[in-house]
């Protein structure tokens, strides 16, 4: 058994940004019930800050119309669906993250979309129609919501070096389309913060380096550079599946700090924020791996390092309204969503509520290592502990304590106590489940929770916590006064 005796002096860099951002489908699927359900859901459980999603310029949000008057061809916008989308976000709580992307089909340049919903995802025809298009959103929505808009997020595009999203993958092509955005954008008002270019995967060091060299030439400063981040190898599919091997998590946030080493290479960027604005294990939304235990314990280990290489990180996504591939074909079916259909959260969904409670308990960070952290606030404890192994461990923690009495809350999710996959699976894997079947799956969603009374001995408190395959545990440790009623025994029940 593991031993960690806790110094409640040492003081451990540890820059918790959970709940700096959240990813979605396509924009225009927040006109949809479900989806509003399970947002809402996400944010009174965690709360997230800002939410990103593609679409915002594809033809379902309707904003771009061209209509004939006099023999010429003249432009109008459409914001009856943003403002409703705009508007129930800021209801929950979230404000836009403005992903600039995909390119209305009147205005595009080629045929080549991308998804189910059919993105289009080449240049336009003529650069002045979209920057117009994009200072006039803008325009509206700062008329619309005030000066609060200004620190709302830009990026513009979403993953060119890919040729699916970007045509062609052209480099120069998408450098033209950022500094024509963000040169019409800083125009307009120069205290909006737009960034780039929101790489994904393939030549990701080259495109980075490039952008910053063509920022460079151009006299462009960036106000942050974006980038995407997945942990697995390439897929095998079978049917309707995705299934995967999961990359070192050491390695992958290796792969991130020298992004910020390159960045910071650069005189001219040294310090730029870095925004990770998609992350998750799969990149893929039929990624059987999402749904797991697994998932949940290894994107414990990448939250308590991501604040070290980046200052904004966006999971993709919040939730399994999403429709990349096509309509889900079952409950289950390796969505990226941390909840399912039904609002019912998966084990990933409580990793981030877990990590949540540590941000709310402060930054006096007294612990961390590649299973745990530690927050240290006043005079109680929490923390979070994870096992993305197959073996159990046991782990004793000593924590030096002044009361005499303490009380040990854990929270426990694991496969055996909140695995609603499984009971998923054991009823058959209903495609369609019943709402008496929702009921019960969700039921089984939900963390296991014990309490118990701790005495200090030479002001030292040890708790002893058995990590099972895939777990994670958040726990707290707290003063305990009891003050029982006249006549009331407990022991006497």
């Amino acid at each position: 058994m593991k031993t960690i005796v806790l110094d409640d002096s040492n003081r451990v860099d540890f820059k918790n940004n959970v709940d700096s951002c959240v990813g979605t489908g396509r924009l225009g699927l927040a006109l949809t019930q479900e989806y509003l359900e399970e947002l809402e859901f996400v944010q009174k459980e965690i709360g997230f800050d800002f939410i990103r999603g593609h679409g915002l310029f594809s033809d379902d949000v309707s904003i771009y119309h061209e209509y004939l008057e006099d023999g010429q061809t003249k432009v109008e916008y459409n914001y009856t669906y943003i403002d409703r989308i705009v508007d129930k976000y800021l209801e929950l709580g979230i404000k836009p993250y403005l992903e600039l992307g995909f390119m209305p089909e009147k205005m595009a340049r080629g045929t080549q979309t991308i998804f189910y919903w059919k993105g289009n995802t080449t240049p336009p025809i003529n650069y002045s129609m979209w920057t117009d298009m994009v200072v006039a959103l803008l325009k509206h929505l700062r008329s619309r919501y005030g000066e609060d808009v200004l620190e709302w997020p830009i990026e513009v595009w979403n993953e060119p070096n890919l040729p699916g999203f970007w045509e062609h993958a052209d480099m120069q092509e998408y450098f033209k389309l950022f500094k024509k955005t963000f040169l019409a954008i800083k125009a307009y008002e120069p205290k909006f913060k737009v960034g780039g270019p929101a790489v994904c995967g393939v030549k990701e060091e080259v495109w980075i380096r490039s952008f910053l060299e063509f920022c460079i030439e151009n006299g462009l400063q960036p106000d942050y550079i974006t980038r995407h981040h997945y942990t697995v190898e390439m897929p095998n599919r079978v049917g309707h599946y995705d299934y995967h091997k999961l990359e070192d998590s050491k390695m992958r946030i290796e792969n991130l700090r020298k992004t910020q080493e390159l960045v910071d290479s650069f005189e001219e960027f040294r310090g730029t924020p870095i925004h990770i604005t998609e992350f998750n294990t799969s990149y893929t939304p039929r990624g059987v791996i999402h749904d797991t235990n697994l998932n949940a314990a290894y994107l414990a280990g990448q939250l308590a390092y991501l604040g070290d290489v980046s200052d904004l990180y966006s999971y993709w996504t919040f939730g399994d309204v999403f429709e990349e591939e096509g309509v889900p074909f079952s409950l289950f079916h390796g969505g990226f969503g941390m909840v399912a259909a039904g609002c019912i959260p998966k084990p990933t969904f409580w990793t981030f509520a877990f990590f949540k409670e540590l941000k709310r308990a402060g930054d006096n960070c007294i612990w961390r290592d590649d299973n745990s952290v530690v927050i240290k606030r006043g005079d109680k404890y929490v923390g979070i502990l994870w096992n993305s192994s197959a073996d159990t461990k046991e782990l004793t923690l000593e924590f030096p304590c002044a009361e005499s009495e303490y009380t040990l809350i854990t929270k426990t999710v694991d496969e055996e106590t909140c695995n609603p996959l499984k009971i998923w699976h054991d009823l058959g894997e209903p495609a369609y489940p019943s709402k008496e079947e929702v009921k019960l799956i969700k039921s089984s969603a939900y963390p296991l929770i014990t309490t118990e009374i701790k005495t200090a001995s030479a002001e030292i408190v040890a708790a002893d916590f058995s990590l099972k395959k895939n777990g994670v545990v958040f726990f707290e440790l707290k003063p305990r006064t009891q003050i029982s009623d006249r006549g009331y025994h407990y022991e006497r029940l």
